[in-house]
């Protein structure tokens, strides 16, 4: 799954003097001799995890229990040597509690569903700092529709500090804070972090983690926002019990300030994987725990876009061309999924607002799909107009259309036509077609993008679903006829 991912280029420090102390005590370490309530309540925790065979929690932590806690530390890239191997203290202890929740589900059929959202209907959006003066532009002017802005502001350093990469202070997002205050929109500003490895660096360690924690409640309480949106992407499977910890501490020091949480949409295997097929046997293992994130953040956004060539299922249920930015059916399965763990009352599906054109290839299994560039709707219809074009509605209920490139010289978007040139490309391949509404024997280009229309289905889906909301993906480029749909 191809993910927005924002390129640091340059970033100011923050100082360590801003940091203000850890809120809470220290959990206890445990040892071999240790004995105790403390020791019995690990072991159960073992027990649970498949480390320590049942029988075996009798309070004293010795061979059996230190050999457990070994295992159970190389297995999820704790540590694995020195003096701290075997010490259950409260990296370990915290991993432990998050380890026991009910497996991730995989698939939508057959199973049950938390309930419909109970709150009022959400509308909300992501401000860019690289588009910001169009940005806060449409979402000033529309802040009586919305219930939340994130300000895409915060980025990271690899070493785990916090930087406002869109100097929120200043303007032109000073004077759009200040008017979403005013009207009482909820600030949630984003911190958008895409490093992997780096990611696991920070949150698998106590200290790191917690400095990072501690930037961030004191940035939300300094500048009085509403709370902190979380969009650590990329991360390794390895990092999913660290960066739960990190939603279960920095969710304990918000207090009343909302924690939303930004996250790669996750597709049911029977999307992923054709009749048949060999199933890997890590397909299930995610990055993200769906139960944390039901326990730690206040909204759960599903970032539910750049689907491409991705899944399997639709490609065949669907008519050439065929690689859309989000399909209804699509969107629809990825909340399915996430509703089984997730409650409706946090779930907002994430909705574009852009595009995307293909160079497509005929092949003799389907069509070949290479991504260009991503675009805006004005540089759609601005190509569309230059050919005599009329977009019309694709398989995926998006706009779209196809022509010979040899018609048009091709020229990479522009900033004044394609805002997005910060936002990756979906995964290009192969697709097996139902029909083809095209010549099937010559390359050709193809621009679909996500319109008015195309949002009005995901508002509707997330009414018909029960969901809390929808949040686009971004201001500034969109249809202007979204402002309509958008009830």
């Amino acid at each position: 799954m191809q993910m927005r991912r924002i390129f640091i280029f340059s970033a100011a420090l923050v100082l360590a003097g801003l940091f203000t102390a850890p809120a809470f005590a220290a959990t206890v370490t445990l040892r071999y001799g240790s004995s105790g309530a403390a020791v019995t309540t690990l072991q159960n925790e073992l027990i649970s995890a498949g480390y320590l065979a049942a029988g075996n929690n009798n309070g004293n932590f010795g061979p059996l229990t230190l050999a457990a806690v070994k295992k159970f530390q190389c297995a999820k890239s704790i540590v694995c040597s020195g003096t701290s191997y075997g010490l259950a203290g409260p990296m370990t202890q915290a991993a432990l509690q998050l380890y026991a929740i009910p497996v991730q589900p995989a698939t939508v059929g057959g199973t049950s569903l938390t309930g419909p959202a109970t709150g009022k209907f959400e509308f909300s959006g992501w401000v860019p700092y690289w588009n910001s003066g169009t940005s806060t532009k449409d979402a000033l002017a529309h802040l009586s529709q919305l219930t939340s802005i994130m300000p895409f502001g915060y980025t990271m350093t690899t070493d785990g500090t916090l930087v406002d990469t869109a100097h929120l202070g200043s303007e032109p997002f000073a004077s759009l804070i200040a008017a979403a205050k005013a009207q009482k929109v909820r600030v949630v500003p984003t911190v958008m972090w895409g490093n992997g490895a780096a990611i696991q660096n920070v949150l698998s360690n106590q200290a790191s983690r917690v400095a990072l924690e501690v930037q961030i409640v004191n940035a939300v309480k300094q500048n009085n926002f509403d709370g902190i949106d979380i969009d650590f992407e990329a991360k390794q499977a390895d990092t999913v019990n660290f960066f739960s910890v990190f939603l279960k501490e920095l969710y304990a020091r918000m207090g009343n300030k909302f924690v939303y949480c930004t996250v790669e949409a996750r597709q049911p295997l029977e999307d992923r994987y054709s009749p048949g097929a060999t199933i890997p046997p890590d397909a299930t293992q995610y990055a993200n725990d769906y139960g944390a994130m039901n326990k730690y953040c206040d909204r759960v956004e599903i970032m539910a876009y750049d689907q491409g060539t991705i899944d399997v299922r639709l490609n065949d249920a669907r008519s050439a061309p065929y690689a859309p930015v989000a399909d209804p059916g699509w969107v629809s399965d990825l909340v399915t999924l996430a509703a089984q763990s997730i409650s409706k009352n946090k779930l907002i599906i994430g909705v574009p607002t852009y595009g995307y054109e293909y160079q497509v290839t005929p092949v003799a299994s389907g069509f070949q799909y290479k991504v260009l560039w991503a675009l805006t709707p004005r540089y759609a219809m601005s190509v569309a107009s230059q050919l005599g074009i009329t977009p019309t509605r694709t398989s995926a209920n998006e706009l779209g259309f196809t022509y010979n490139a040899n018609a048009l010289q091709a020229v990479a978007p522009t900033d004044g036509d394609s805002t997005q040139t910060q936002q990756s490309a979906p995964q290009g391949g192969v697709a097996q077609n139902l029909g083809s509404q095209v010549n099937g024997t010559q390359p050709f280009n193809y621009i679909t993008w996500s319109d008015a229309q195309a949002i009005a289905d995901k508002v509707a889906l997330a009414h018909k679903l029960g969901l809390r909301g929808v949040a686009v993906f971004s201001f500034g480029g969109e249809d202007p006829n979204m402002w309509g749909v958008l009830k």
